[in-house]
């Protein structure tokens, strides 16, 4: 139970760390670098992949090959859950390219992780 916790919790608090930035309405966001959209897509998601990543490897049994597929559709679909949740916050938009740097940022994570 305690490895369960030790390597999952990282995880739910990367998800609970870009649901709480998703739910910021856009006036509330100050502009503090150039791209810092994309630092941020980019980032949040490579985290939250090579936490996954590494939590799937220390609790499961799954093959090299599975456990980058499963990490790529896990990081792909809450990318779209992410985008979707935007839509609903005040001055917020729901951007495709946003999940391409959030799928980016994924891949990237998903290969750190070795």
């Amino acid at each position: 139970m305690a490895k369960i916790i030790k390597f999952w919790l990282p995880v739910l608090f990367s998800m609970g760390f870009i649901f709480y930035g998703s739910s910021i309405p856009g006036t509330n966001i100050p502009s503090i670098i150039p791209s810092q959209n994309i630092i941020y897509h980019l980032g949040v998601f490579l985290v939250l992949a090579f936490f996954f990543k590494r939590a799937l490897k220390n609790t499961s049994q799954l093959t090299s090959a599975k456990l980058i597929v499963f990490t790529l559709i896990f990081g792909i679909i809450y990318a779209f859950t992410d985008e979707f949740h935007q839509a609903f916050v005040p001055n917020r938009t729901v951007s495709g390219f946003d999940v391409f740097i959030d799928t980016l940022g994924v891949i990237l994570g998903g290969l750190i992780y070795r």
